[in-house]
């Protein structure tokens, strides 16, 4: 039988959409969190080099362990990148870096570092649901604070509800899965507070780069004496278009340092080698690279946004700001899981529910506009609008 604590775990959405999806031929999925563009160029020419008729000095010892946090030409790269893209200066925050098989890793590792049985993490609803399902996994108890109407942060009700339990705050900007951008000044507050009370500010920034109507990306870390008390999680996954190479990192207190070794050498050794290649090799070609595959994307979600007006005001949505999605409350009798389903089965277009993000009440559904180029955005739109109206 399966642990309690595992049962208690909420199913992975993503699977289950899936496969309604593959039971439906042609569906268009405005679902899954992935772009829709290829790896810089830069890749390629490394993955052919690792090809054993080719194999060089610099790749012939791939097959064997590494450092467990990461190779250090690896680590050198993502240290100057922190400073050029966040202004993070690792050394100079007594921090460290851990390279780990995507950014879900990382925060699983961190609640396993940082927090004891029962001990409180606190998250944000509507929450990103693998957060959620990675502090339970860890036996700690998920606290949830709701945001404000506008899917900002209520520092106030944040503050209220640190009990002597709570070890850390976790905060997604830009946010999965509303698409928000947290107020720099807000993000800032929530570090004093966690640095005031012994807390630690778990800051998801996997969306870095999606930012649009001028706003900025901002990293707590970046802050003065934040490095003691910060946790910050970084992707290649969105930014580079590598969700299948498992691409991500952690910057932490040196203080964690022996904590993540222990539990990543358990959990896996050493990052896989041949994707710290991949991922090098994406990090030349920098966030210009990044920049100019996102140059469409704010013109396609504001074509998505004016398609949704049309379901006004049986559905509602806030103005996006960051990462690639939108989330709709949708006045309906129906459950947002009934919802999705008959989308899908009858209308050839896949969202998610919802709950699947920790709201309970009422009907929601994010929907995903960075995995498809804007024609098949349009088809997916058109589909979306058409079966909503017939449903709702």
């Amino acid at each position: 039988m399966p642990a309690r604590r595992i049962e208690q775990v909420q199913d992975p959405i993503i699977p289950i959409v899936a496969r309604w999806t593959r039971e439906t031929p042609g569906t268009i999925s405005l679902g899954q969190g992935v772009v829709h563009y290829e790896p810089p160029a830069a890749i390629w020419p490394v993955i052919r080099q690792i090809a054993p008729e080719e194999e060089s000095a610099d790749t012939s010892s791939l097959h064997r362990y590494g450092d467990v946090c990461g190779d250090p030409g690896l680590l050198a790269s993502i240290e100057q990148k922190l400073v050029l893209d966040n202004s993070i200066h690792v050394q100079a925050q007594n921090a460290q870096i851990v390279f780990t098989a995507g950014s879900n890793m990382a925060f699983l590792q961190a609640m396993l570092a940082i927090a004891d049985t029962d001990d409180e993490i606190m998250i944000l609803s509507p929450y990103y649901f693998n957060h959620c399902m990675a502090i339970e996994i860890a036996g700690c108890r998920p606290v949830v604070v709701p945001m404000t109407s506008d899917h900002q942060m209520d520092v106030g009700a944040i503050s209220r509800a640190v009990t002597d339990r709570t070890r850390a705050i976790v905060t997604v900007s830009p946010n999965n899965p509303t698409g928000t951008t947290y107020a720099s000044e807000d993000l800032a507050e929530i570090n004093r507070l966690c640095s005031r009370r012994g807390l630690i500010h778990v800051s998801d920034e996997a969306y870095e780069y999606f930012v649009y109507d001028d706003q900025s990306h901002f990293s707590p870390a970046s802050l003065p004496a934040a490095g003691p008390h910060t946790i910050s999680l970084f992707s290649l996954s969105k930014a580079y278009g590598l969700a299948g190479w498992r691409l991500g990192y952690a910057v932490i207190p040196d203080t964690l340092l022996n904590a993540f070794h222990k539990i990543q050498d358990t959990n896996l050794i050493c990052p896989p080698r041949i994707s710290q290649v991949v991922a090098q090799a994406a990090l030349s070609a920098g966030s210009t690279w990044v920049r100019r595959q996102l140059g469409g994307l704010s013109d396609t979600r504001d074509f998505v946004l004016q398609s949704l007006e049309q379901l006004k005001p049986r559905c509602h949505f806030a103005h996006p700001t960051g990462a690639f999605y939108v989330w709709l409350q949708v006045d309906s009798q129906k459950s947002d899981l009934e919802l999705v389903e008959s989308l899908i089965r009858h209308h050839g277009v896949a969202v998610l529910p919802g709950s699947a993000f920790g709201m309970m009440r009422g009907c929601a559904l994010r929907l995903s506009y960075g995995a498809l180029p804007p024609q098949e955005i349009r088809e997916g739109m058109q589909r979306l609008c058409t079966g909503l109206q017939a449903l709702i």
